[in-house]
């Protein structure tokens, strides 16, 4: 059943690149947000002011520890999200983690599941290198050339949905990108 045109099996590595066509922007969602590092810092900050004015001993060297250890390791979250969660949609691909698919490569995007029944594209994989849409996003079923079924995933799954609808229709007109200039 593998080479059934409905199987849920992963695109090979073929039919995805790992470069970024330029073009304009239509959808970004960055994955993942700076302001999560900042966390460390101003907890202990508190922990710090609690010591100064609680008439205790500070304690500089565990204070300074724990600065490092959560604002290291917040940054490196936040990175790796932002490399492994983004999403950016051009006119003419759609970047989904570190891969990126042209959108020639669609055959198809399938409409919002409203029913209470799975749809086959629901347990398709994800685009990108995960296997599994990320926490917190929605799945967008897409038919590739190849006949095989993917998900494409964001937080604002409706506005990818219509960008990308949008998209792939021109694309398949023979619309060439439009320019902002």
């Amino acid at each position: 059943m593998a080479d059934a045109p409905d199987s849920p099996e992963t695109p090979g590595a073929d039919e995805w690149n790992t470069s970024v066509v330029p073009g304009r922007v239509l959808f970004r969602e960055n994955g993942g947000s700076w302001w999560v590092v900042s966390i460390g810092p101003i907890l202990v900050a508190a922990v710090l002011l609690t010591e100064l004015f609680g008439g205790g001993q500070v304690h500089w060297p565990v204070l300074s520890i724990f600065l490092v250890i959560i604002t290291g390791f917040s940054a490196i979250q936040v990175y790796a999200a932002r490399q492994h969660v983004g999403v950016v949609l051009t006119d003419t691909t759609l970047k989904q983690g570190t891969r990126t698919i042209a959108l020639a490569d669609i055959t198809r995007i399938y409409p919002e599941n409203t029913n209470p029944e799975p749809e086959k594209w629901e347990s398709a994989p994800a685009i990108g290198e995960l296997r599994a849409v990320p926490r917190r996003r929605t799945g967008i079923g897409v038919r590739m050339t190849s006949g095989k079924l993917a998900q494409a995933w964001a937080r604002d799954h409706q506005r990818l949905r219509v960008e990308l609808s949008e998209a792939h229709l021109a694309m398949q007109m023979g619309l060439p990108p439009r320019d902002d200039t």
